[in-house]
């Protein structure tokens, strides 16, 4: 990895890298910052111009989105009370009280100190971790394989908010969408109905966009308006001085191991591991008594955590092909829409693109101190558009970027019905999601399925003579039944 750092770096520092990640991180910011978009509809909405892009610029334009957004969420959680992306959630319940005392741009500051500790820790974690699981895949054969995507199938559960059955049926159409087209090793057409534009399947970059950001315009449109909260006073971010520090470094650290860890397991995400951050920074903090009052440790832990997840998912999406959440999970189906195989054989087969992405989440966490303290005053305002507004802009930059990739009206009229049955689909609880994981990972689930059955001459229950399939196939049994084990346990202590 470090013999392609040279030709890494020249890919950052030539002008459309250094463009790229200055500019996706303001992006990402100012998206994150504007309650009800979020992180994941923020990336998709980004999505379709990174298809004109290079491999390495389009896939540092959307980390460089995700990371920014994250930090943004926090600048509407604090200022109006409303989180701007579900990871900042926790940042309200100290970051609003804090603001409402006249010390929003104190909070700010805490905050973004927060946020790029917890960001370069875990870019650090990425550059050394991914490697090294990475190379033990490279033992995977076709069964391995076909074991290790079955795990990742597995993570539609942890994905699954609400009802699990769900969100396995999600998954399952998700798989059944990746079907249509030519079969992958004889080449039948199947699901096509003589329309022609299905020959070569879904596009996945309308479906993508259509069931994360056109389908959200539609949820936001169809439900209640609600008042906005007031802006409070704020004349600019105020970085905490490093006496402030005195005590709360212990926080700190503990905050950005746990969002590392949450980050690394599938499923599993930054609203996760915020909470649980800040629950423990309750439990332990020295300050704990004045938590829910505009306590700093109260922002410190949500912050540090939600940030420090950003690379901990990371880890299995560019080592093993996996999904950790919705946002990798549209991370993936970018991999693919530029024609890299998402899987272990990644890093081997990209060494540069994979070592100008570990130094550019670097540097993207570094930039968001500078661009934080310089675009929260900017973000402020843009909290008083009207929603409306702002649902229209989204529509028209969805459809402008699926259209211009392929000149294809087809593709809009798949976006569309995709954002239709989408907006029913979570109207009545199914998560969209593993929907997605569904497509992205079902071409390879079914080819190595079927080279598997073709080496052993058509018998299943080989594969289960690999020692690495066989365990990968008891932690992926023992992941879907540990939610019918927690339902069963919590209804006995019910009763």
């Amino acid at each position: 990895m470090l013999s392609h750092l040279p030709d890494a770096l020249a890919l950052l520092f030539s002008l459309e890298g250094i463009l790229v990640l200055i500019f996706g991180t303001i992006l990402g910011i100012v998206l994150g910052a504007m309650p009800g978009i979020g992180s994941t509809v923020a990336v998709a909405i980004v999505l379709p111009f990174t298809l004109t892009m290079g491999q390495s610029s389009a896939i540092l334009l959307l980390l460089a989105v995700y990371a920014g957004s994250v930090y943004g969420g926090s600048i509407s959680a604090i200022l109006i009370n409303t989180p701007g992306t579900p990871q900042s959630a926790a940042t309200c319940l100290d970051g609003y009280p804090m603001a409402q005392r006249g010390d929003a741009g104190l909070a700010l500051g805490w905050a973004t100190v927060a946020s790029v500790i917890g960001g370069l820790v875990s870019a650090v974690v990425l550059v050394f971790a991914a490697p090294y699981l990475a190379a033990f895949a490279l033992n995977f054969g076709p069964i391995e394989t076909f074991a290790l995507i079955l795990l990742g199938m597995t993570c539609i559960v942890s994905v699954s908010t609400g009802s699990v059955i769900k969100g396995l049926l999600a998954g399952m159409i998700g798989i059944f969408l990746s079907t249509v087209g030519g079969d992958p090793i004889i080449g039948e057409f199947r699901f096509t109905y003589d329309i022609w534009q299905l020959y070569s399947g879904f596009n996945l970059l309308a479906v993508v966009i259509g069931v994360f950001a056109l389908s959200e315009v539609f949820v936001r449109a169809s439900a209640k308006p609600t008042g906005v909260s007031e802006l409070v006073d704020f004349r600019g971010v105020i970085l905490p001085k490093l006496s402030a520090w005195r005590g709360r470094l212990r926080n700190l650290g503990k905050s950005v191991v746990i969002g590392n860890v949450i980050g690394v397991l599938p499923g599993t995400g930054a609203a996760t591991a915020a909470f649980i951050s800040y629950a423990e920074g309750r439990r332990s903090s020295p300050n704990k008594e004045a938590f829910g009052t505009g306590e700093p440790d109260g922002i410190v832990s949500s912050e540090a955590a939600n940030n420090a997840v950003t690379g901990g998912a990371l880890v299995p999406t560019m080592a093993l092909g996996i999904p950790g959440d919705a946002i990798t999970a549209v991370m993936l189906a970018t991999l693919t829409l530029h024609g890299i195989t998402p899987g272990p054989r990644l890093v081997e087969e990209n060494p540069t693109l994979i070592a100008a992405i570990f130094a550019g989440f670097f540097l993207i966490n570094l930039l968001l101190l500078p661009l934080g303290l310089l675009l929260s005053r900017v973000a402020a305002p843009i909290l008083r558009m009207r929603e409306g507004f702002m649902m229209t802009a989204i529509v028209i930059l969805c459809a402008l970027g699926i259209y211009f990739v392929r000149g294809n009206p087809f593709d809009l009229i798949v976006m569309g019905v995709a954002g239709v049955v989408g907006f029913l689909l979570r109207r009545q609880g199914i998560p969209m999601a593993p929907l997605v994981i569904g497509m992205v990972l079902g071409p390879t689930l079914e080819l190595t399925l079927r080279q598997g059955l073709i080496l052993k001459d058509g018998n299943f229950f080989a594969f289960f003579e690999s020692p690495i399939a066989l365990v990968l196939a008891i932690v992926s049994l023992v992941a879907l039944a540990l939610p019918l084990v927690r339902a069963v346990l919590a209804s006995r202590a019910a009763q």
